[in-house]
C-alpha cells in the first residue's frame, strides 16, 4: 500500500491509497482505499481473474483490519454495529427470495445500509450458516 494524494478541508483530510495484492497463481487485485474521518473504504477495485460480488465483498472485509491498521485508522470491534442484524439480514434475503425480489436490496432497505454494507452482512450471515452458500469453492 502506498499513499495516492491527500486532500485538506478545514481541520480534517481525506486520504487515497492505492492497493496491491498479488497471489502466487498469478491472480492480482488492485485497489484504491480512502480514508476519511474515522473510517477507511475501498472505492475502486480491479481484479485478475475479475471477481463476484460475494467474493468483493469478502475482500472488502478481509482488507478493512490491515487497511486500518496502515493507515492509523481505529478498527471496528467485531460485530460492533450490527447488533441482531444477522438474523434480520437471513429473514429479509430469504423473504425477499420467495416473492422474487432483489434480496440485496430487502437486505438494504431492512438495515439502512448501502449495497456494500448489505453485501457483507449477507456474507456474515453465510458464514453464521444462517444462509446457504453462494457457490462452492474449488
Amino acid at each position: 500500500m502506498r499513499p495516492a494524494w491527500e486532500v485538506r478541508e478545514g481541520d480534517g483530510a481525506t486520504s487515497w491509497f492505492d492497493v496491491r495484492l498479488e497471489f502466487a497463481d498469478g491472480a492480482r487485485v488492485d485497489a484504491l482505499a480512502v480514508r476519511c474521518g474515522r473510517g477507511v473504504s475501498l472505492e475502486d477495485v480491479r481484479a485478475r481473474p475479475a471477481l463476484s460480488l460475494d467474493d468483493l465483498a469478502a475482500l472488502a472485509d478481509w482488507l478493512e483490519g490491515p487497511l486500518a491498521e496502515a493507515c492509523g485508522v481505529a478498527r471496528r470491534p467485531e460485530g460492533a454495529g450490527t447488533g441482531d442484524d444477522t438474523g434480520l439480514v437471513a429473514r429479509e434475503y430469504r423473504a425477499a427470495q420467495e416473492k422474487g425480489t432483489d434480496p440485496v436490496l430487502a437486505v438494504m432497505k431492512a438495515t439502512g445500509r448501502d449495497r456494500r454494507g448489505a453485501l457483507r452482512l449477507i456474507g456474515r450471515a453465510r458464514d453464521a450458516g444462517l444462509l446457504t452458500p453462494r457457490h462452492h469453492r474449488r
